[in-house]
């Protein structure tokens, strides 16, 4: 689930526009035919992608009611059978987490704690629980009561998050194993991701602009992995199981109905956007590549010819999958402005225990054929202003800012362009002579190696440092990419030095994390 309009399918009422007054979820409490209003019974409304009703799992009722334990097949055997089941079994020894235990009865024990439960795991007395002044869920003033709950939900699980997350895939790899072809083998990178989008986007439910944009995006990008609409039931299913079980002291009747409503909404808003994309672009687009050149023993350039056009802008992103890590996808910058033979590079650099880098520095070669996902980011030029650019790249960071010079360049707009290239050494400079060359060749435009570590013919010292030697850039836009840690200190920086936030761009920082891995 990285800003447009909003659609007209995800009504803020939580029926999802067009998915049917009960949504995609049959509530705990759905009144008998005979009861419920004259208009409901006749003129219920196809969704816009059908998708089948579910049941979330462990209602209010549920958790006052004793119930027998389901058993069912192991979340890591992917040959158990297809039968439903109430929660995940236990595969393991006892007291191993919650992703390997299953839903013991759940009416309280004498002792004041849930039976399927670890001593570790025994909630507080119920009280109501209220985020502090400094978490992020705390509510505005003028939200809405739903956002109020979902924000206590978060709040009560977010120290617990790990525990969650795990109990929700184990739900959902054991009660919908048609789904874990969908994931990697391993889910150590995944495993926090959809779990976090789907908080990511209830903290958002007010803001329906930002939720619609965060939405469209995610929907447009899952397309990649084979996500249909008839999917989002299973998941949603299983988060309400996750939030029942773990969030005892917050969990009642209207929170569920809230997260029921919110998931609802957020649901539809992907599905309308996948379905809008899948007329005009393909899920993904194969590219074959056709140079493979390695400029360290780390790092390398790659040039891959798509079969279709590929259209993108100068500055975004994209994903790839390579044929030896199925179903893991990471995120590149395109390291140069759109081509007129339509061939598409990328730098990259292998880190330890990076699977999909790894793979391309060191195994990928001319002929072999990778997936690109679609387009994404917003660390693009706007060509109607005349502000200069201010581009700090570090390390492979480069690449894009190498792209937004090309894109100054092809508009024959000659606007200051001020390039600081870091690295850690100067062998680490690695694109410092294509820099160095574009720099002859435009006027307009200058370039600065920053070297934190060892001797350099450049400057010494931090990026973020170095550019405070320079200026003013009240009339700069400035443009960062590069490490997690770079981007945080080089917008402090700039702030610092008078640049305001909405004139700094750069790549989501959780993007990036996941791109070194």
């Amino acid at each position: 689930m990285d800003a447009p309009t909003t659609t007209s399918s995800a009504g803020s009422d939580g029926s999802g526009g067009n998915s049917g007054d009960w949504g995609w979820f049959t509530p705990s409490r759905r009144p008998p035919e005979d009861q419920r209003a004259p208009d409901q019974q006749s003129d219920e409304r196809a969704p816009s992608r059908p998708v089948n009703p579910i049941r979330p799992v462990g209602t209010e009722a549920d958790r006052r009611t004793p119930a027998a334990p389901a058993p069912g097949p192991g979340a890591g055997d992917r040959r158990g059978d297809n039968r439903r089941t109430g929660g995940p079994a236990n595969t393991g020894p006892a007291n191993t987490g919650p992703a390997n235990t299953g839903p013991a009865p759940t009416g309280r024990a004498a002792t004041g704690r849930e039976e399927h439960q670890r001593p570790d795991e025994v909630a507080p007395a119920p009280q109501d629980v209220r985020p502090g002044p400094d978490s992020p869920f705390v509510a505005p003033e003028t939200a809405s009561p739903d956002a109020i709950l979902l924000r206590r939900t978060m709040a009560e699980v977010e120290p617990i998050s790990d525990k969650v997350t795990s109990y929700f895939y184990a739900l959902l790899f054991v009660q919908h194993p048609e789904l874990r072809p969908l994931f990697p083998a391993a889910m150590d990178a995944q495993r926090d991701r959809l779990f976090k989008a789907i908080l990511t986007a209830a903290r958002l439910i007010d803001d329906p602009d930002i939720l619609t944009d965060f939405l469209s995006r995610l929907g447009r990008g899952h397309r990649k992995y084979g996500t249909q609409p008839e999917h989002y039931p299973a998941v949603g299913e299983c988060l309400i199981g996750a939030l029942t079980r773990y969030a005892v002291t917050t969990w009642n009747d209207e929170a569920e109905a809230a997260w029921v409503r919110a998931y609802t909404a957020i649901s539809q808003i992907m599905i309308d956007a996948s379905a809008e994309d899948e007329l005009i672009a393909p899920a993904w687009w194969q590219a074959e590549v056709v140079e493979h050149e390695s400029r360290t023993h780390d790092i390398a350039v790659i040039t891959v010819r798509p079969d279709q056009p590929y259209p993108f802008l100068a500055g975004q992103y994209t994903s790839l999958e390579t044929p030896w890590w199925p179903r893991v996808w990471r995120h590149y910058s395109f390291a140069s402005a759109p081509r007129t033979d339509g061939l598409l590079s990328f730098h990259v650099k292998a880190v330890p225990a990076g699977w999909v880098s790894s793979a391309l520095v060191h195994r990928a070669r001319p002929g072999d054929v990778i997936r690109l996902g679609p387009p994404a980011g917003s660390m693009t030029v706007d060509h109607a202003s005349d502000n200069g650019l201010l581009c700090l790249g570090g390390g492979t960071g480069i690449a894009p800012i190498k792209a937004l010079v090309e894109d100054v360049a092809d508009h024959g707009r000659h606007r200051p362009v001020e390039v600081f290239y870091g690295a850690r050494n100067d062998h680490d400079l690695y694109d410092i002579d294509t820099m160095l060359r574009l720099a002859q060749r435009h006027p307009w435009l200058a370039v600065r190696p920053v070297v934190s570590d060892g001797p350099t013919n450049g400057l010494s010292g931090r990026l973020p440092d170095a550019v405070r030697q320079y200026g003013p850039w009240n009339a700069f836009d400035a443009y960062l990419s590069g490490p997690p840690g770079m981007i945080r200190s080089g917008v402090d920086a700039l702030v610092g030095v008078g640049i305001p936030s909405h004139r700094i761009r750069h790549d989501s920082i959780e993007e990036l994390a996941a791109a070194a891995e």
